[in-house]
Order: C-alpha cells, then sequence, then structure tokens
C-alpha cells in the first residue's frame, strides 16, 4: 500500500511517500493514524494531534472508522483553507 504525505507532514517526516504493508490490526483509518503515531519519534511527532490530519483513500475524503482494506494509496494532510 502506498502511503501519501503532504504539505507539514512530509516536512516533518523528510519523505513524499513509501510503500508499506500495514498490520493486520490496522482495519480503519483511526487505526491507521494511531499505528502511524507509534511507529518511532519522528512519526508521533508527525502524527502528534490526529485533529489536524486530514485522509483521503484512493484520492476520496475517508472518516476514521472507514475501513483502509483494498485502497491502493492512502494520503494524509492537513485541512485545506481557502481565500
Amino acid at each position: 500500500m502506498k502511503l501519501i504525505y503532504f504539505a507539514w507532514i512530509r516536512e516533518r517526516l523528510g519523505i513524499e511517500e513509501e510503500e508499506i504493508d500495514l498490520p493486520n490490526s490496522v482495519t480503519t483509518v483511526q487505526d491507521l493514524l494511531l499505528w502511524q503515531q507509534g511507529r518511532d519519534d519522528q512519526y508521533e511527532g508527525a502524527f502528534a494531534d490526529l485533529d489536524t490530519i486530514r485522509v483521503a483513500l484512493d484520492q476520496f475524503h475517508a472518516e476514521r472508522d472507514d475501513p483502509v482494506a483494498g485502497a491502493s494509496e492512502i494520503a494524509f494532510f492537513p485541512p485545506m483553507t481557502g481565500g
């Protein structure tokens, strides 16, 4: 599965994207966010405030309880602002 990072999430991690095999325990978007927090200190910092992170599954906005199974890419990004 491809994970893609945007804006300050990308900056904090130092990578744009990565290919990863998720553990079987990660079944929802919320599970994935919590798993990301626990990967290491860098991920913990990037995912420290989960309320400020939005997620897209295969380029469609996802809710926290949406399943991640079957997604080929998951993107993480901050809320968008207009202006």
